[in-house]
């Protein structure tokens, strides 16, 4: 027998319950707009409701767009389509916690509080007060002091919102350094002839003070060199907002991401609007979250843009976990021809967030030699720390410093 179809109203109150699961994927940080949902409705009403499966695949088919997204659906779809086993789970993470330092290890369970916090509106402003008050007992931190060690892998959507507030206020301060021109000055360590000589015609032959000229001081160009394969994918989009930041802070700044290949994204991150800058940056990179070529997008970086950015001492940060898929392969010989070419080279990397992190995959232990410095960079904490790592004096080349990394390990 030929099933009936659905009413209006039946099929109105599937709309409805299509764009609210749409708005929850949203709120938990997949990017799901009024088009999607629109597309997501069609799709629906051509596949029909009729098989779970078949309902399944048309709205993941629409809503999401890259392999990561899919265990953040799958979880949102069992969740609000009704698994009881998951809703009872999802119930237990509603429950009060107290807070700790310890990071989550478990991605499920950070995808799982980002749901968590996208299906259940905000609770009454007496149960906010009640929760403020419970949080100052001892052995517990505040909000704000969690999140500047919580990784940004394990943060839910609400966190990540304050975060991004936060980052947008940072500032990294480079050292100013003497370049060659020189400047007047009251004392200095070179005389002005030509101003000593046109005050002494000035003065008719009598005494007059030397006048001095000093060397100026400017702060040297950054380049930063970020990661935006998958492995990378949390860490890059947080870090961009970091970016725009200091981009809009300061001259002379200049940004390439890279995966399979090499963008310059410096003129989008100028825009004053985060949003219009990160919108106008997705619009450019057509690799996002896609595989890793580290020294083939090091090399058309040395080849295209090294001479042109690399001048005046420049200070290159190298944003990457150094997961190479081309097992490494020409990854030395461009790391020494990058080295060789900025005055300061910086590694920011999110893997030293482990305590037991060693150097094993081939692309690592072909960059270690080259780089000057080696730092986590994977919370709000590790950025802040960024500023300090400029104040230090250099290390060796080839001896990067990390904290918490055995060099013995390092080179096993």
């Amino acid at each position: 027998m030929k099933p009936l179809p659905p009413s209006p109203a039946g099929k109105a109150r599937l709309a409805e319950n299509i764009l609210h699961f749409a708005r929850v994927l949203r709120a938990a940080g997949l990017p799901v707009g009024p088009a999607k949902v629109i597309v997501a409705l069609e799709a629906v009403q051509a596949v029909g409701v009729e098989q779970r499966e078949d309902f399944r695949a048309a709205l993941e088919s629409v809503l999401i767009e890259r392999h990561e997204q899919q265990a953040l659906f799958d979880q949102a779809f069992e969740l609000y389509w009704r698994n009881p086993r998951l809703l009872e789970r999802m119930m237990q993470l509603l429950l009060p916690k107290v807070y700790t330092r310890m990071p989550r290890a478990d991605a499920e369970a950070a995808l799982s509080a980002r749901l968590a916090d996208a299906l259940v509106p905000p609770r009454v402003e007496r149960e906010t007060e009640q929760q403020e008050v419970t949080a100052d007992a001892a052995f517990t931190f505040s909000p704000r002091e969690v999140l500047q060690s919580k990784d940004f892998e394990s943060m839910t959507a609400a966190e990540l919102s304050e975060v991004k507030a936060m980052i947008a206020r940072l500032r990294l301060p480079l050292p100013e350094l003497p370049i060659r021109r020189t400047v007047a000055a009251s004392r200095g360590s070179a005389v002005d002839l030509r101003a000593t000589l046109r005050a002494m015609a000035s003065a008719g032959g009598t005494v007059v003070p030397l006048a001095w000229r000093q060397r100026r001081r400017r702060r040297p160009p950054l380049v930063v060199l970020c990661d935006i394969s998958g492995s990378m994918d949390r860490y890059s989009r947080m870090l961009l907002f970091f970016l725009h930041a200091i981009t809009n802070d300061r001259d002379r700044v200049h940004t390439l991401l890279f995966g399979t290949r090499l963008t310059n994204i410096t003129r989008h991150l100028k825009r004053r609007d985060v949003d219009v800058a990160l919108a106008r940056v997705s619009a450019a990179v057509s690799d996002w979250a896609g595989g890793t070529r580290i020294g083939a997008c090091l090399a058309e970086f040395n080849r295209r843009w090294s001479r042109r950015l690399l001048a005046q001492g420049a200070v290159v940060l190298l944003i990457s976990d150094g997961l190479d898929s081309d097992v490494g392969e020409g990854l030395a010989a461009e790391m020494e021809r990058l080295a060789k070419s900025c005055r300061r080279l910086i590694w920011l990397n999110p893997l030293l967030r482990y305590e037991k992190f060693e150097a094993r995959p081939a692309g690592i232990r072909a960059m270690l030699p080259y780089v000057d410095e080696l730092l986590p960079v994977h919370n709000l904490e590790s950025l802040k720390q960024l500023a300090t790592a400029f104040a230090r004096p250099h290390a060796t080349r080839g001896m990067a410093r990390a904290p918490g990394f055995d060099h013995a390990r390092r080179a096993a």
